[in-house]
């Protein structure tokens, strides 16, 4: 009877180790996509003055060399936009002959919930480029 109340013990305590990592296990994955994962999603800020900060505070730039900086990433952007604005079209028609043929395969009944999925993409799509500043 020693022996068999002996092995309920060691059992038991098996068992309470087995549920204690998982708790563990369980909070430490809380903790890692409460935090880390959330602090990953914070967004980053994009533009000139970001961009010459950092720069500023790694490389301690001249007052110059900031003004100057500012006047080539001014003049990037301009060049970026002016070729978005070239390529946006295009990539507008590439989208919209895509969906067209995704249509095509689609039954009657999933079109309308694609329909909708693509409402929500093009709404995402909006939010950036209003983010961005486009």
């Amino acid at each position: 009877m020693d022996a068999n109340k002996g092995s309920r013990k060691a059992y038991l305590l098996v068992s309470v180790v087995f549920i204690l990592g998982i708790a563990l296990g369980a909070v430490g994955a809380y903790l890692v996509s409460s935090r880390v994962l959330a602090e990953k999603a914070q967004p980053v800020p994009h533009g000139t003055a970001s961009t010459i900060a950092k720069l500023n505070r790694e490389l301690t730039l001249s007052a110059d060399q900031q003004k100057e900086i500012e006047t080539i990433l001014n003049e990037t952007r301009a060049k970026y936009d002016a070729v978005h604005e070239r390529v946006d079209p295009e990539n507008q028609k590439i989208r919209q002959e895509g969906r067209d043929r995704i249509r095509q395969v689609l039954t009657v009944d999933q079109r309308p919930k694609f329909e909708d999925l693509l409402k929500q993409i093009d709404e995402e799509r909006r939010k950036q480029a209003a983010e961005q500043g486009k």
